[in-house]
């Protein structure tokens, strides 16, 4: 969730002549829910940020939000709109649409550059910069991403229940996946484009439970709209879905944390502590590219708690005895 709609500054008051001024507190690389939520954070503690966005964020295809309290049912865009500009309502916050390409340690802080060369600095770093996923060579998949091909039971679920579904994994996720989706609906079938990687406990489970295994690869997910319609394998056959879930690959949006030294998880994601700290001091991470809960709703409470513990950071670097 790296990302956020396109959206004129001028449209905003709190866009301000950043050629005047590139010295901050904080810098916040991606403005999406996360980096939003904690510059509100910030901003309430009259900390002053800089939010870095390119405007382009990973749900930009999802027509609804879900499991967000007070949200539910809202388009992604809306809600992003709407928290931009509360955020930006704070005079010490100011956004700068753009693409951080680089960073690195300067004295007493960081320096972040953008596609165009602007240069901005600040004390403390954080990335709210989400992840990217990496899309399986079949035909209409992409297209149909956040869609109607769809990666969590949490944030779909509910709104395919009971359809013709399919679940494209294989293996320890597939498997486990496959109980929270079977009960939403009782037409399951793993589609492991390729050898099933399960072990004979699994295979009894999944048979029991009713859930039958597609082997063939697929070759193309054809759709109308991005609305699924049916898969088509190699061998030319096809059988009809209604909704696809899909668990595949990722990597971070962004490499400036791992070129400032910021360490991974074994899965791939930030490696922060309790309080948002990534492995080097001073840069704080939160949101899609530090959790595998992917959710706008854990994305705003991240971001709320990395915006404070940064603020208190700051405070007891200043508060000396």
């Amino acid at each position: 969730m790296a990302g956020l709609l396109t959206l004129p500054l001028t449209s905003f008051t709190s866009y301000r002549n950043m050629e005047q001024h590139t010295d901050f507190e904080v810098i916040i690389v991606g403005g999406s829910y996360a980096g939003l939520s904690a510059a509100m954070s910030l901003g309430r503690s009259l900390r002053n940020v800089l939010i870095i966005d390119s405007g382009l964020p990973c749900n930009r295809q999802t027509p609804h939000s879900h499991n967000f309290l007070t949200q539910d049912g809202e388009k992604p865009s809306a809600i992003a709109a709407k928290g931009k500009a509360q955020v930006l309502a704070y005079e010490t916050v100011t956004f700068h649409h753009g693409i951080a390409i680089s960073g690195k340690e300067i004295e007493n802080g960081f320096e972040v550059t953008t596609e165009k060369g602007a240069k901005f600095a600040a004390k403390k770093l954080i990335f709210a910069t989400g992840i990217k996923d990496i899309m399986p060579d079949i035909k209409g998949f992409a297209a149909c991403w956040g869609i109607s091909v769809i990666h969590c039971p949490y944030c779909h679920g509910y709104e395919v229940r009971g359809l013709k579904t399919g679940l494209l994994a294989n293996g320890e996720r597939a498997f486990h996946l496959s109980g929270m989706i079977n009960n939403l609906t009782d037409d399951l079938t793993l589609l492991t484009n390729g050898k099933p990687d399960f072990d004979t406990g699994q295979l009894t489970t999944l048979e029991n439970n009713g859930i039958s295994i597609e082997d063939r690869a697929i070759d193309e997910i054809i759709h109308e709209n991005g609305y699924v319609k049916s898969a088509l394998f190699k061998d030319g056959t096809t059988r009809d879905f209604e909704a696809i879930y899909a668990a595949i690959p990722f990597e971070q949006h962004s490499d400036i944390p791992a070129t400032i030294g910021c360490e991974l998880t074994e899965f791939g994601y930030l490696k922060v502590d309790d309080f948002y700290k990534t492995t080097v001091p001073g840069v704080y991470a939160c949101g899609d590219n530090t959790a595998m809960m992917r959710s706008v709703a854990n994305a705003v409470f991240a971001g709320n708690m990395t915006g404070a513990m940064v603020n208190k950071e700051l405070t007891d670097e200043r508060f000396l005895p």
